[in-house]
C-alpha cells in the first residue's frame, strides 16, 4: 500500500478523526432544563466558590490541548498550523483510543514564545492538561518550561519527554539482552535539538554516566563557539572527557547509539567501530540513520527505528496516552521526572522475559495493555511524590 496516496484519500472521506459527542439527554424541557438553563447555573455557581469544583462537575478532569505552532510538524519542518491540523487531530485520536482521554487539537497562528505561552495560560481552565506538539526548538524549552512553573495542571512537551520516555524503555530491556549495566554504558546521541537534548538530560537522571552528544557540525563540547543557548547548557553536563571531532569519532567504542537526525549519516564501518553487542536506535524519520539490514549485517546487536516498517519500532504513542490518563486520575498538578521515570518502566515490563528478544523490545504502540500499565505506573509515582491531589 503507498500509505501517504491512501491516507491523503482516507481523510478526504474522513473530513476529520475526531468530533465531539454529547454525554447528557437533550430531548425534553426537563432534560434541557437540567443540562442547561436553569437548572446548570447551580453548578455554575459552586465552581465560582471552588475552582476545583470545575473537574468534578465538567468535562475537565478528562480533558488534554494538544497545541502547536506548526513549526515542527513531524519531518515536515515550519509548515504552518493549519498544516499541522492532520496531525494533531490524528494525536487527540490516539489520546481517545489508548487512554481514554478527550483532547482537543489547537494550533496557534503565531510563533512568538510569549504569545504562546500567554495564549495556553488564558486556555487552560477549560483544561485538565497541556500536551506540546510539534514546536521548534529551542523556542519549545522556554515554552515548557514557563507553562510547568506558572500553571498547576500537567504540561508535557512530548517531542522532548514522550521520546525521552520511549527510548529509555526500549534502553532498559535492550541492556537486559545485552548484559549490560547503564552506569557502566557509553553513550552518543545524535542530534542535538529538541528530542536530542531531553532524551540526553532524562538517560542521565536515569542513570547513564558516560553520554556524548553530536550534531551535524560535529561533537558536542563544551567552549565550542557554535553552541546555541541548549547546547551550552548540555555540554555543561555530557562528554565528560571532551572528545572533539565528528560523529565517527563519537562512536568508536560506544555501547548505544541513538539517532534523532536525518538520514543515512552512519556507515557500517561506523557500526563496526563501537563496543560488543551494539545497540542502535536509529530514529530519523521516514529514513533512519542507516538501514537497519545494514546495521545488523555490520554487527549491530539490537536495532530499533521510529518506523512500522521494521521490528522494534520506538514509538512516542506507548507513552503519552497512558502518561496523562495517570496523571488525570489522580488529578496531578505536574509530570515530575518520577513520574516518567516510572513510565518507562511501565512500558518496558509490559514485555515479558520470555517475549523478550532483539526483535522484540517493547510492547506494540496498539496493546492497550501497555496503555494501562503506563497509567498505573504514573499514578503511583504522583502519589509517592506528592504531585497527586486525589489518592
Amino acid at each position: 500500500m503507498n500509505y501517504r496516496e491512501e491516507s491523503l484519500k482516507k481523510h478526504a472521506e474522513w473530513k476529520g478523526k475526531i468530533e465531539t459527542v454529547c454525554r447528557v439527554p437533550t430531548d425534553g424541557r426537563e432534560a434541557l432544563s437540567l443540562a442547561y438553563t436553569p437548572g446548570v447555573a447551580e453548578p455554575c455557581l459552586a465552581i465560582k466558590d471552588d475552582i476545583e469544583k470545575s473537574f468534578e462537575l465538567t468535562r475537565r478532569w478528562n480533558t488534554v490541548a494538544v497545541i502547536t505552532d506548526g513549526t515542527a510538524i513531524l519531518g515536515l519542518g515550519d509548515i504552518g498550523p493549519e498544516a499541522g491540523m492532520p496531525v494533531m487531530e490524528g494525536k487527540c485520536a490516539l489520546f481517545k483510543a489508548y487512554g481514554g482521554v478527550d483532547a482537543f487539537p489547537i494550533c496557534l497562528k503565531t510563533k512568538d514564545a510569549e504569545e504562546i505561552i500567554k495564549t495556553v495560560k488564558i486556555i487552560s481552565g477549560s483544561f485538565g492538561g497541556i500536551n506540546l506538539e510539534d514546536i521548534s526548538a529551542p523556542r519549545c524549552f522556554e515554552i515548557e518550561t514557563r507553562l510547568k512553573e506558572e500553571l498547576e495542571i500537567p504540561v508535557f512537551h512530548d517531542d522532548q519527554h514522550g521520546t525521552a520516555i520511549v527510548m529509555t524503555a526500549a534502553l532498559i530491556n535492550s541492556l537486559k539482552l545485552a548484559g549490560k549495566k547503564k552506569e557502566e554504558i557509553k553513550v552518543v546521541i545524535n542530534g542535538a535539538g529538541a528530542a536530542g537534548i531531553a532524551i540526553a538530560k532524562f538517560l542521565m537522571l536515569f542513570g547513564v554516566k558516560d553520554l556524548t552528544m553530536c550534531d551535524l557540525k560535529g561533537v558536542i563540547c563544551e567552549g565550542a563557539e557554535w553552541l546555541n543557548p541548549a547546547q551550552k547548557e548540555i555540554a555543561k553536563l555530557t562528554n565528560r572527557t571532551r572528545l572533539t571531532g565528528t560523529l565517527k569519532d563519537a562512536m568508536k567504542g560506544a555501547d548505544v547509539l541513538i539517532g534523532v537526525s536525518g538520514p543515512n549519516c552512519i556507515t557500517k564501518d561506523m557500526v563496526k567501530s563501537m563496543a560488543a553487542k551494539p545497540i542502535l536506535f536509529t530514529c530519523a524519520n521516514p529514513v533512519p540513520e542507516i538501514n537497519p539490514a545494514d546495521a545488523k549485517e555490520a554487527g549491530a546487536f539490537i536495532v530499533g527505528t521510529g518506523s512500522s516498517e521494521y521490528s522494534n519500532q520506538i514509538n512516542n504513542v506507548l507513552v503519552f496516552p497512558g502518561l496523562f490518563r495517570g496523571a488525570l486520575d489522580v488529578r496531578a498538578t505536574t509530570v515530575n521526572t518520577e513520574m516518567m521515570i516510572a513510565a518507562a518502566h511501565g512500558i518496558a515490563n509490559c514485555v515479558t522475559a520470555k517475549e523478550l528478544s532483539c526483535d522484540y523490545i517493547l510492547p506494540y504502540a496498539y496493546d492497550k495493555t501497555a496503555h494501562d500499565c503506563v497509567a498505573e505506573a504514573v499514578a503511583e509515582a504522583a502519589k509517592k511524590t506528592g504531585a497527586a491531589k486525589l489518592s
